[in-house]
């Protein structure tokens, strides 16, 4: 009897061990003005709990900080007042701001925050849009030379008065990207988060790959692409996020820092890589970009992937994204 015992006493100990709750726990919220999906996989309702109140808070936190629309957010007062002096910032707008100055070069300006100088003329909720005679004189304002950073003294000045600065295209990767890391440190090992286009995979689900599907640009109830992901991020950027139309002409909230205008060659693009504030920025210089000089341009930058799909809807990838190869 007692070495029958000792046969089933390992297999016993080992589900003891077992978290008995371990389980995937999860939360939606309309945060930055977008949809905010987490997913994570902990071993007690108590630590999944924890994990996402950690999300929400953070995406709250950079909310209050980056958003153009909250009088009071740092982004806010930068723009009421660096166009006359200098502005003291934090350290983590410093560091997005020298982030996105970094993209603009990589991709020749067809990443800018400094769209907004024209950008805020739009209404897409009114169907609102700047005549010629407003974007011609501001188009000087849209040029990322103009925000000059002191890194020492951690300060920004913008040299042409009429900047005005809109984080939109990297400040939701950057939220994903420290969500991310908050779980890591909460000894989360996987884990989903969604912030609108912008998605990051922590480890897998399950033991297999996450399913993460790419929209239809013109249909929100069907998927484009469906691909196999795990430990990667994935932005999408397309002209169905907030646009309107008029006289047969869309009109969407990215902005071709040259012309001030919305570019139509592309519906969507979604970009692969290691960090979400990088493919996040980077979907948004493909779609200005448009497909040849986008594809050209993700060729050249090891670690990420695109894939677009141009105005007669027609796929294009990358070299390593080629189907069949």
């Amino acid at each position: 009897m007692l070495s029958s015992m000792h046969c089933y006493l390992p297999a016993l100990l080992l589900l003891m061990s077992m978290p008995l709750q371990a389980q995937w726990y999860q939360t939606r919220a309309g945060i930055m003005g977008t949809n905010i999906q987490v997913e994570v996989w902990a071993e007690s309702p108590q630590q999944g709990q924890q994990a996402l109140n950690l999300v929400i808070n953070e995406m709250h936190r950079i909310d209050a900080l980056m958003s153009p629309y909250k009088a009071d957010s740092e982004l806010s007062k930068i723009n009421q007042l660096a166009g006359q002096q200098t502005v003291v910032i934090s350290s983590e707008m410093l560091e997005l701001l020298q982030t996105s100055q970094h993209m603009s070069q990589r991709t020749q300006g067809a990443f800018d925050i400094t769209f907004a100088s024209i950008g805020f003329l739009y209404d897409y909720r009114q169907q609102q849009k700047p005549e010629q005679q407003q974007i011609k004189p501001l188009l000087a304002a849209i040029d990322y030379r103009h925000v000059q950073l002191d890194i020492e003294a951690k300060t920004v000045f913008f040299a042409n008065p009429n900047v005005k600065i809109d984080l939109g295209g990297i400040a939701k990767g950057h939220a994903v990207d420290n969500a991310i890391g908050l779980l890591q440190q909460a000894g989360i090992k996987h884990a989903l988060v969604t912030a609108g286009g912008d998605t990051r995979l922590l480890g897998d689900k399950n033991g297999k790959p996450w399913m993460v599907g790419i929209r239809d640009p013109r249909n929100p109830e069907r998927e484009a692409v469906v691909l196999p992901l795990q430990n990667i991020a994935l932005s999408t950027s397309g002209d169905y996020e907030r646009y309107f139309e008029q006289d047969g002409q869309r009109y969407h909230h990215i902005l071709s820092p040259k012309s001030g205008e919305s570019p139509h060659e592309v519906q969507s693009v979604s970009i692969i890589g290691e960090q979400s504030t990088l493919t996040d920025g980077l979907s948004t210089a493909v779609f200005v970009l448009g497909v040849k000089a986008g594809i050209d341009l993700l060729n050249r930058i090891p670690g990420y992937e695109g894939i677009i799909m141009d105005n007669q809807r027609k796929l294009h990838y990358t070299e390593a994204l080629q189907p069949n190869q």
